[in-house]
């Protein structure tokens, strides 16, 4: 099969093709949704600092390239290569990283990309390559793993989708698995009696107040969130703490699409103990109908503007303790008063998601909650 690979740095030109290339791969499947384009490549009109662009934070503590496969116009796969130092330096190792992977189900070509993305991170040093990811594989980074099981349901936002055939391919290539994060699915309906004892139990023996965000001052709420993101997750695999700039992208992210009677803060005494955050899936109303002029970004945004007080579906993106206020019985305030006004808002399913295969206290939760485990996701890595 003969084709060629393109090196494509950051700032030029070609990286819409590199967006563009799962556009041609999963043409007509039912089940993948993307981002939006300007979430990658920028858009003034949506106010996005796109992550594949200069300006883009990530980019002041890493160095990236990126790889396409093409046999003439015909594109075949990408790949990209990435050395994010402040995660190397934060845990003392020279890991590269490899992402945005996608690739049409031939081995020669994952070959070459891959090899195209060993052969950069090796001549910087690195030691071992991880991968998929977005960029890298830090905990709060969009995008992240293959998907092994679960291929029959689409993904919720910043989570992937892609055929059976990635995981042979990159196990065959000579990358082992080094994490799997599981996703269950929760059927909103009436708070079980057990949960609703359980909650009334924990309010009774602790002064514990909660509050919904308040998105007239969504900044300073994202500080408050990052702040139990950075102490709750800090022993967790992969955890990498969020800066200042990566905050205020998460707020620009949630002031378009968020809920505020999904997103609770828990108190002890008046201390900040703990956050629940679920979002309504704008995967929903985005995605493709495989039509370029409903597909632009422009027409998918006014989708999602359109419908997004009737998204059914919701994702739950994150839930932390602060470790002194940890099994008090906290979560189960949170999670009834959460799943009550998802009931009482028209809302139909939760997926908690990205679960740590080893994170038995939210997997046990997830399961408290009535939630069943219906997808696995995979991240590898092999020495250099």
């Amino acid at each position: 099969m003969g084709f060629s690979i393109d090196r494509i740095p950051l700032g030029d030109r070609r990286l819409r093709t590199f967006v563009d290339v799962p556009w041609v791969l999963f043409r007509g499947d039912p089940h993948w949704t993307p981002p939006l384009r300007g979430e990658l490549l920028g858009s003034r009109l949506l106010g996005l600092t796109g992550l594949l662009t200069p300006k883009h934070p990530y980019h002041r503590s890493a160095d990236v390239i990126h790889f396409v496969a093409r046999a003439g116009r015909r594109l075949l796969g990408r790949v990209s290569a990435a050395v994010n130092h402040r995660y190397n330096e934060h845990h003392r190792v020279k890991i590269g990283f490899f992402g945005f992977f996608d690739a049409c189900n031939e081995f020669e070509v994952v070959e070459a990309l891959l090899d195209s993305a060993r052969e950069w991170l090796a001549g910087r040093g690195m030691e071992t390559m991880r991968g998929p990811g977005g960029y890298s594989n830090a905990t709060h980074e969009a995008n992240q793993a293959v998907l092994i099981d679960g291929f029959d349901h689409p993904p919720t936002v910043e989570l992937t989708h892609n055929p059976p055939y990635y995981a042979e391919m990159l196990e065959r290539y000579g990358l082992r698995k080094v994490k799997d994060y599981h996703a269950y699915m929760i059927r909103i309906a009436e708070p079980s009696e057990r949960l609703r004892r359980v909650a009334a139990a924990v309010q009774r023996r602790r002064e514990i107040e909660t509050r919904p965000i308040d998105k007239r001052r969504l900044h300073e709420e994202v500080n408050r969130i990052v702040e139990i993101y950075n102490e709750a997750w800090a022993n967790n695999w992969g955890f990498l703490p969020l800066t200042d700039d990566e905050a205020g992208a998460m707020a620009d992210t949630l002031q378009l699409v968020a809920d505020p009677g999904l997103l609770r803060f828990a108190s002890i005494d008046g201390e900040l103990a703990a956050v629940l955050g679920a979002l309504p899936d704008p995967f929903v109303p985005l995605q493709p109908t495989w039509n370029r002029l409903r597909d632009a970004d422009l027409m998918r945004g006014l989708r999602l503007l359109r419908t997004r007080h009737r998204i059914p579906r919701m994702r739950l993106m994150f839930f932390g303790v602060r470790p002194r206020f940890r099994k008090l019985g906290i979560d189960a305030v949170l999670y009834h008063q959460v799943l009550a006004y998802a009931l009482s808002h028209g809302y139909t399913t939760c997926e908690p998601s990205l679960l740590l295969e080893d994170n038995d206290l939210i997997l046990r939760a997830s399961s408290f909650m009535g939630g069943v485990h219906y997808k696995t996701w995979r991240i590898y890595e092999m020495p250099l």
